[in-house]
């Protein structure tokens, strides 16, 4: 007597998602021949028609209605119970928790997280928002196992003696201008270009990286001054001003809003460090390179 299989049943749900026996193989990796022989089975084990051969292609019939809406389910809950098996036999398990700048948080940090979690199902990692000193602290008691801070230029020199420093990103500012702005289309200006705009500034937690006119730049016209990056970016926008984004904040970036490179020798830059404990665990090891990772994935972007 023919039974379901899962091969069969994935092949069945392909098959009805792509719409025809030749995208299923392609999409599958499978001869076609492979593909008709796993419907066939499919519908003996059903007793009846699965599809509904046509000239352009296969339409569901009622039973094979039935057999893909339950067919989702099942490879759904296998997927489940593969990922759940795989968190037993990782060795990185339990709970990890990064601490991180807002701009990090943006995008860096989250990415990095769902690479960990993909990477390791056993590990739950957990995100805490908190200015540097604070980061910092908990990560000396204890409570935080990897925090991602910014140093360089501009920020205060925080302690991180008997704590081990990585280096995730050198990173590069730019200028976010409307995009009905002069600039808006230009590949790069200069700090000379800039002298005449207003700007946007940040005002952000005490000893975070603060953004505020081109960092060279003297005597800036200030227009606005606000804290979160959204609203910011929302006066950006609107044609209020412009203003300074770091490259970990390009994500960020809503509709109507371009980011242009600035020519600066005289700026040294600032960097995204991700520190941990001397003696790093396995799983705060695995943050650290999946920082790293998606830093270059986003700078390259």
């Amino acid at each position: 007597m023919a039974e379901f299989t899962l091969a069969g049943l994935r092949v069945v749900h392909q098959v009805a998602a792509a719409g025809s026996f030749t995208r299923a193989a392609e999409m599958l990796g499978y001869t076609q021949s492979a593909i008709s022989r796993q419907v066939a089975a499919m519908e003996a084990a059903a007793g009846a028609p699965i599809f509904d051969r046509r000239r352009r292609g296969v339409a569901l019939t009622p039973a094979g209605q039935v057999l893909v809406r339950r067919a989702a389910g099942i490879l759904a809950d296998m997927a489940a119970t593969e990922l759940e098996l795989a968190g037993l036999r990782d060795r990185l398990a339990g709970r990890l928790t990064i601490g991180a700048y807002p701009t990090a948080a943006i995008a860096l940090v989250p990415r990095a997280m769902a690479q960990v979690t993909s990477d390791h199902p056993g590990l739950a990692v957990v995100l805490e928002e908190a200015s540097t000193p604070a980061l910092l602290r908990r990560l000396r008691t204890g409570r935080l196992d990897v925090a991602v801070i910014g140093v360089g230029h501009g920020l205060p020199d925080h302690d991180l003696s008997e704590l081990s420093q990585t280096t995730v990103l050198q990173g590069d500012l730019l200028v976010a201008f409307p995009d009905t702005h002069r600039f808006a289309g230009h590949d790069g200006i200069t700090v000379l270009d800039l002298a005449q705009e207003h700007w946007i500034a940040g005002d952000g937690t005490a000893g975070q990286p603060q953004f505020g006119a081109w960092p060279t730049l003297s005597n800036p016209h200030i227009a606005h001054t606000v804290r979160s990056w959204s609203t910011r970016l929302g006066l950006v926008a609107a044609g209020l001003g412009i203003t300074v984004i770091p490259d970990l904040a390009l994500a960020a970036l809503p509709k109507g809003v371009r980011a242009v490179a600035v020519t600066d020798s005289s700026w040294p830059g600032r960097a995204t460090v991700a520190v941990t404990r001397l003696r790093p665990s396995a799983q705060d090891q695995a943050m650290v390179t999946a920082l790293r990772n998606q830093a270059g994935c986003l700078h390259n972007a």
